[in-house]
């Protein structure tokens, strides 16, 4: 810890550091955590000073989070997560006020962030906290009202509801397609400069699965990078690094900002989905019923 010390010199730096990155704004943070807007861009400055790394790219008007800041906000968040479920079952929180919604970072970062001001338009009163982990935690055991996970919709005493049938291309910056000499066939793909998403715990298709699907075997070798966690995934591929798998639900907004390209006819239907689970021994409050059906009238289906 006393190296960490070092690096961070000081444990305030890393909240707002989150909330900065969290807003893409030094002045949205400065308002959420009541502070001066310099304030915030000092303590940016002295976190980036202490790493030795540039945190954030910054223009006129706006700022954004560079490569090594990305990284760094997933980790971060996934740290102060922790921590604040830790403290608030110290605390005795009833959790009666505050909904919580446990997905992948990618999830929260690509899906809900979007989304966010229309619920919050909606209903100006709600107590949001988005928890990312690496993991499928037990909701009940550790106070989570709703998540987001990967199957077939059955799990042990949860309710699902499906947020999107399973659908996977491959993506890539569109520079990388149209500099690509030859993507007549599938199997020419596997030559290309493939990202694959080797998650610690979840389980998650492979390039193998998908190219197997399309009747490819004895996939030949091709340069790759290898990431655990699929937020970074398509942080590569928006850099251009490489082709990645484009989980359709999550990659067709970026497609149609421009960040993204996807080859959509070669789509592969796992017969797989992401679903909303919640739990069947404990009544929801009505914040969380009211999260609950927001984000299900957002992806126009029903409960199951």
């Amino acid at each position: 810890m006393q190296e960490l010390w070092k690096l961070i010199s000081s444990p305030r730096h890393l909240i707002v550091f989150e909330a900065a990155a969290r807003h893409a704004s030094f002045t949205q943070a400065a308002r959420e955590l009541n502070v001066q807007q310099p304030a915030v861009s000092a303590a940016i400055k002295q976190l980036e000073d202490s790493l030795g790394v540039l945190l954030f790219e910054r223009t006129h008007k706006k700022v954004s989070l560079t490569s090594s800041g990305q990284r760094f906000f997933v980790d971060v968040s996934k740290a102060l997560d922790g921590l604040l479920a830790s403290a608030q079952t110290l605390h005795g929180s009833t959790q009666n006020n505050q909904v919580t919604l446990n997905a992948s970072s990618a999830f929260n970062f690509y899906w809900m962030m979007p989304r966010l001001h229309d619920l919050r338009h909606q209903f100006p009163g709600i107590d949001l906290r988005l928890q990312t982990s690496d993991h499928e935690p037990n909701i009940d055991a550790e106070n989570i009202n709703l998540a987001i996970r990967r199957g077939s919709g059955d799990w042990e005493d949860c309710h699902s509801a499906i947020i999107a049938s399973e659908v996977i291309y491959p993506i890539a910056n569109p520079r990388v397609i149209q500099s690509t000499i030859d993507l007549k066939t599938i199997a020419n793909l596997q030559y290309e400069r493939l990202i694959h998403l080797e998650e610690p715990i979840r389980e998650r298709p492979t390039w193998k699965d998908w190219f197997t699907h399309f009747g490819v075997a004895n996939i030949g070798a091709s340069s790759t990078i290898r990431l655990n966690d699929y937020a970074l995934v398509l942080q590569a591929a928006i850099a251009g690094e490489g082709f990645a798998f484009g989980w359709k639900h999550l990659t067709d907004p970026l497609i149609e900002q421009g960040l993204l390209a996807g080859l959509k006819d070669w789509s592969w239907e796992t017969g797989l989905g992401f679903y909303l689970v919640w739990s069947q021994r404990k009544e929801l409050s009505p914040k969380a019923k009211f999260v609950r059906d927001w984000i299900l009238s957002s992806c126009n289906f029903n409960a199951r």
